[in-house]
């Protein structure tokens, strides 16, 4: 019998996020694109995760991260669903949408296909947005997850999801 259903070292990962975070008192959310739904699933394996994951929000289409999210469909027009634009609204929207301390945004091209020669099959897009006293604040980061299939692609970036998470 399987201890997990989801690849050890991405539960590894969620384990660590999920005392971390426990033990800072903070709450999280994640809003997911291209991995969608494994960083959840991912910290829902933990025993306690209840404590620490507020809401998850799977906005794949362009609608659902305007309706879910409240991103504008100007920058999705503008600079597209896998840019650094998005991904910022996408992760302000998750925190403004929960009651999270901190929320992570993942949008990006799994593949096999989809890719340009500007945004290459690979290319995950991460913003990460913390709720402050003050003005919240909100970090976004761009990867080229190279000589992956679509799998691979999704637990990379849910990796690097799951470490933007940490404390």
């Amino acid at each position: 019998m399987r201890e997990y259903l989801l690849p050890t070292e991405l539960v590894e990962k969620a384990r660590a996020v999920v005392e971390a975070n426990s033990k800072a008192g903070r709450t999280v959310a994640v809003a997911e694109s291209c991995t969608g739904g494994l960083v959840c699933a991912a910290l829902t394996e933990i025993p306690g995760s209840s404590e620490v994951l507020d809401a998850g929000y799977i906005t794949y289409s362009n609608e659902a991260k305007a309706a879910d999210l409240h991103v504008s469909a100007d920058v999705v027009e503008t600079f597209g669903a896998v840019s650094v634009a998005t991904a910022w609204a996408m992760a302000q929207g998750a925190l403004e949408s929960s009651n999270a301390d901190i929320a992570v945004a993942i949008t990006g091209i799994a593949g096999p296909g989809g890719g340009s020669p500007g945004k290459p099959v690979g290319t995950v897009v991460f913003a990460r947005a913390e709720r402050l006293p003050g003005p919240d604040e909100v970090t976004a980061d761009q990867k080229l997850f190279e000589n992956e299939n679509r799998a691979g692609v999704r637990l990379q970036a849910a990796l690097c999801a799951l470490d933007l998470l940490m404390p």
